[in-house]
């Protein structure tokens, strides 16, 4: 199961405000003309403040990259649990990372645009292969000794996300998250062709 570290409170109030500090300096002027001091002056800390917590702009970077995954996790446990249509869903867990995207864009998109994009991507990835894998071993019982490898089975369904996800950010998430879902859960469980036209080009 996907577990996530506590910090302390105020600990985690002064990186926040650090990385937001650093999502808004990069959409406004781009990740590598940021510097330190630029971080500093926007989040209201001094510099010993900022070394307290990170060795520099890259190791910043990185650390909300890990936020990133943890606020996806928190948002996505959250949901399921006060919405009960979500528990018996399959890939429940793709609406709650639209709506993330939605609610982030300019964030997403300044990140990726940035020599940072592949950290993001790569974190994003591994949080939605982690949240696939919990959910197909759940349903290991009920497979039949013919079903596709359970890691074969993930790569294809983590696929189809990241596939979908980049072109709808890169497109501006113009399409509402519950269409998105909805196309990513029909393509992993029913594939590209309705069942009648399946069925006509096999006779």
């Amino acid at each position: 199961m996907i577990e996530t570290p506590k910090i302390d409170r105020r600990v985690a109030r002064t990186r926040e405000g650090l990385h937001q500090a650093l999502m808004s300096l990069i959409v406004e002027k781009g990740y590598e003309e940021v510097s330190v001091g630029d971080v500093c002056e926007a989040a209201n800390v001094g510099r010993s403040t900022f070394y307290a917590h990170f060795t520099g702009k890259d190791d910043l970077r990185r650390h909300g990259v890990g936020h990133v995954r943890r606020s996806i996790l928190d948002r996505h446990r959250e949901t399921a649990a006060v919405e009960a249509d979500l528990r018996d869903r399959p890939f429940a867990f793709a609406v709650t990372l639209f709506e993330h995207g939605r609610d982030h864009l300019d964030r997403y998109q300044a990140l990726v645009g940035s020599d940072g994009g592949s950290i993001v991507l790569a974190t994003i990835r591994q949080t939605v292969s982690d949240l696939v894998r919990d959910e197909l071993a759940a349903e290991t019982h009920k497979t039949s000794p013919d079903a596709v490898p359970r890691d074969l089975a993930v790569r294809y369904v983590v696929g189809v996300f990241m596939d979908l996800l980049t072109w709808w950010l890169d497109g501006g998430a113009k399409l509402p998250p519950e269409r998105m879902d909805a196309m990513f859960r029909q393509l992993v469980t029913q594939g590209i062709l309705p069942v009648g036209s399946r069925a006509s080009s096999a006779s």
